[in-house]
């Protein structure tokens, strides 16, 4: 998992340019695609709030 947090501290840099706007809202607002794993997260202000961490297979579930 280190290297999943390796990656979000590139990210964090430009959040929205390099995100995903997901379908569902229900889930979250964005997503980052880290390999196989997805990070759902919301941006309130200039924050970034994780909401989820797994699987592709089965974040969406």
């Amino acid at each position: 998992m280190k290297w999943i947090i390796d990656q979000l501290k590139v990210f964090r840099k430009d959040p929205i340019s390099l995100a995903k706007k997901l379908t569902n809202p229900k889930l979250g607002t964005y997503r980052y695609k880290v390999g196989d794993y997805r990070v759902v997260f919301d941006i309130d202000n200039k924050t970034v709030i994780i909401l989820r961490v797994g699987h592709r297979k089965t974040i969406y579930k």
